[in-house]
């Protein structure tokens, strides 16, 4: 059976990041007779360019239809300024698909390769061997709360709000997520929220805690305030096997942590729905390192965030762990070998990288 792979390259680095990973997957799939069909859209400040729209109904029918989404970046200074209005999916291409796919549970992996543990902004000795995974709830919270806005209130003075707003079961869906991959790992589930002061984060707690008496007493399951997580993740984390947290939460937390992988051009992820009833589960693939056109087009972006979330595709997406281990390993070979892009310490563009991952395929 031939499995649709809808590649959304977007803008700036995008592009050419996912072509590196569609080449990637290409290879492989002709060696291990694994068969892909590949289609190209716009997304992104691109797509508005041309359409007025950051991702079209012709795009998102595709995106529903296909068995995953290769996700390059979105936006850029020459759209960061739009005054825009409308809900969160109206104003990003991202966000749109995230809504509706219900991509609800964001698989961002931290794991050095050994030959960069010299990049990371902390010690060797404090991120070698670390290995954890973030679950980041994806489709709820502050990001899309109502009510939002910008108002004029009766002191005269603008205001700003947004509303944090979970209910029981967004919470519970990714507390299922979450347990799941613990159970399969090693067995230990930390919760980041921010029950002291919120009361979503106690709903989130309470929650998070009766799934896990109930369903899950395999899975060692600690809380954290989000405050002392971000400080535990710098002083030791080595003691994490998946973290789960909230939409905000976890957008932070995993940007710093990217740094215990050298650069946030390593970090790769995968945004997961629930799986369909023919099998097959809903999934987006992306790097985390944005668009970055301070580069773009120039032959100095980072593959390897798009190809390691190429090996995410094989696993979660097409039910191919073997074949996501092989990619692991050939990126491992490369960054051994010393090839890398210039926010690594490098010196070579990439195609040069994509060319030594390719030869230690």
């Amino acid at each position: 059976m031939t499995r649709q792979i809808l590649v959304l390259g977007g803008d700036g680095i995008g592009p050419e990041v996912t072509a590196a990973a569609e080449r990637v997957l290409s290879i492989l799939a002709g060696r291990h007779k694994l068969a892909l069909a590949f289609e190209h859209a716009l997304v992104g400040g691109a797509c508005y360019d041309a359409t007025g729209l950051f991702i079209t109904d012709a795009t998102m029918a595709k995106a529903k239809a296909a068995d995953a989404i290769l996700f390059g970046a979105e936006g850029g200074p020459k759209w960061d300024s739009l005054e825009l209005t409308g809900p969160p999916e109206t104003r990003s291409g991202l966000t749109r698909l995230r809504r509706e796919l219900e991509l609800y549970a964001n698989l961002r992996p931290i794991r050095p390769f050994e030959a960069l543990l010299a990049h990371s902004t902390l010690k060797p000795e404090i991120v070698r061997g670390v290995d954890f995974m973030i679950v980041r709830e994806l489709c709820g919270g502050i990001y899309f709360g109502e009510p939002r806005g910008i108002e004029r209130k009766g002191d005269g003075l603008l205001h700003g709000f947004d509303t944090q707003d979970y209910s029981e079961p967004e919470i519970e869906r990714i507390a299922h997520a979450s347990f799941a991959l613990a159970r399969s790992r090693r067995r230990k589930l930390c919760s980041v929220d921010k029950a002291n002061v919120m009361e979503s984060g106690i709903l989130w707690r309470r929650t998070l805690t009766r799934i896990g008496e109930r369903d899950y007493p395999e899975v060692e399951l600690s809380h954290l305030y989000v405050d002392n997580a971000a400080m535990q993740i710098v002083r030791n984390p080595r003691q994490f096997d998946v973290i789960v947290t909230d939409n905000l939460f976890g957008d932070i937390l995993s940007d710093g942590a990217a740094m215990i992988t050298g650069s946030l051009g390593m970090l790769p992820s995968a945004s997961l729905g629930t799986p369909r009833p023919d099998g097959r589960r809903p999934g987006l693939y992306e790097p985390v390192h944005g668009s970055a056109p301070d580069i773009a087009g120039q032959g100095l972006a980072n593959p390897l965030g798009a190809i390691m979330s190429a090996a995410l595709l094989l696993t979660h997406g097409l039910g191919r762990p073997d074949l996501a281990q092989i990619v692991e390993r050939a990126v491992a070979r490369t960054l051994e070998a010393g090839i890398a892009t210039p926010d690594l310490g490098g010196k070579a563009g990439t195609g040069e990288v994509l060319a030594a991952v390719i030869e230690a395929l």
